[in-house]
């Protein structure tokens, strides 16, 4: 249960159940995947208590995290609601969710995007379709991000613009 921990240690300990409902829409998430890794006999019997209780998490945070989803710890959900993720998406360690955030795909069974570590959704950001966004990236709010990001860019816009940070020498002295 390391994952949970280092969730909970971006939230700032168990407090954070008391003053973020995002926090249980991961503990679920987590309790699942959890679940998954378990005897067949303990899934099967666990399978619809499970489920109710994701739906019920789901329908009052208006979070939705599908068990199948593929999320590396230390997942941080900012101002819950309208989120949701496909359940083929991967998510690297360490990234930040703001409000309205989908992260899915294109068309049913289409691909869904391959998000790395530290990456930084701004509120009502859209990750589309069969691509991949890099390490610590940071994705504006209301952004369409519809195509790759290299490392550590920036996307803002509808479709994105793909800014990269500058180097050493286009700073200057």
């Amino acid at each position: 249960m390391s994952d949970f921990k280092a969730d909970l240690n971006r939230y700032g300990g168990w407090k954070a159940f008391l003053r973020e409902q995002s926090i249980w829409a991961v503990a679920v998430y987590r309790l699942g995947r959890k679940m998954n890794r378990g005897p067949k006999l303990i899934k099967v019997i666990l399978r619809l208590p499970y489920y109710l209780v994701f739906r019920f998490i789901e329908t009052f945070t208006g979070v939705s995290i599908p068990v199948e989803a593929s999320i590396g710890k230390g997942l941080r959900i900012w101002h819950f609601g309208q989120i949701f993720i496909n359940g083929d998406a991967v998510i690297g360690e360490n990234c930040t969710l703001r409000q309205g955030v989908t992260i899915g795909n294109k068309v049913e069974r289409g691909g869904s995007p391959v998000v790395g570590d530290n990456v930084e959704f701004g509120a009502y950001s859209m990750a589309i379709g069969d691509i991949k966004i890099e390490n610590n990236c940071k994705i504006g709010a209301y952004t369409l991000v519809n195509k790759d990001m290299p490392f550590s860019a920036v996307a803002v816009g509808i479709p994105c613009k793909i800014s990269l940070p500058k180097t050493a020498d286009e700073v200057g002295p």
